[in-house]
């Protein structure tokens, strides 16, 4: 019984042992064959992906013949250009009006003054007028300058018989001698007035010669 026990204990110790061999061999090829086909399956995809090298470039074009040589060609004979006066346009005129001148404005002229009325009388000196230039009369600096002289002097007598203006017409050389000789007739002189033809005194002018003389002592 005992004996019987040991056969079938070692039975299935050999047979554990075959059964793990085969378990190991089967996995065994089972992995190897799943390698090489994976490493197939990569080969493959890594031929598709090959890169072919690019084909060679294409030889060179050969240069062109050179041209054959060509006889020199002698150049045109140009004549120069001939200058032709060209007038340019006269610019043209434009004209402008102007205005006319303007004429100046002339202001109007004052009324006439009425006319003077006639003298049917002229004024007549009273007296002696020489008596009023005596040597009493002479101005002391032309004593003193011995001047002497023709004084002519022109008067207007005013309605009163008064001398009312007095111009010295004709010069002795000596403004004290000329300036003493309206200066006496304004003062001295007396008149009776000339008339007019209604016989009223009216104005009238008077031409009074002076002559001038250097009293002696």
């Amino acid at each position: 019984m005992a004996y019987a026990d040991r056969d079938v204990a070692g039975s299935r110790v050999v047979a554990t042992v075959v059964v793990s061999i085969l378990v190991f061999l089967l996995t065994w090829a089972f992995v190897t064959g799943l390698t090489s086909k994976f490493t197939k399956a990569v080969q493959e995809k890594l031929n598709t992906f090959d890169v072919a090298p690019p084909p060679p470039p294409p030889p060179p074009d050969k240069p062109p013949p050179p041209p054959p040589d060509q006889p020199m060609k002698a150049p045109p004979v140009v004549s120069p250009p001939v200058n032709v006066p060209v007038q340019s346009p006269m610019p043209p005129i434009v004209s402008v009006p102007v205005a006319p001148p303007v004429a100046p404005v002339v202001p109007p002229q004052p009324p006439a003054p009425p006319p003077k009325p006639a003298v049917s009388q002229r004024a007549a000196v009273q007296g002696n007028p020489g008596r009023f230039f005596g040597s009493d009369a002479y101005p002391p600096a032309a004593i003193r300058a011995e001047a002497q002289g023709r004084v002519v002097a022109a008067l207007t007598v005013g309605p009163d018989g008064r001398v009312a203006g007095c111009s010295v017409t004709t010069s002795s050389g000596n403004s004290d001698l000329d300036d003493a000789t309206c200066r006496i007739a304004r003062s001295k002189v007396r008149f009776t007035p000339a008339k007019d033809d209604a016989g009223n005194p009216t104005s009238s002018s008077y031409t009074l010669p002076v002559r001038w003389v250097l009293p002696t002592e």
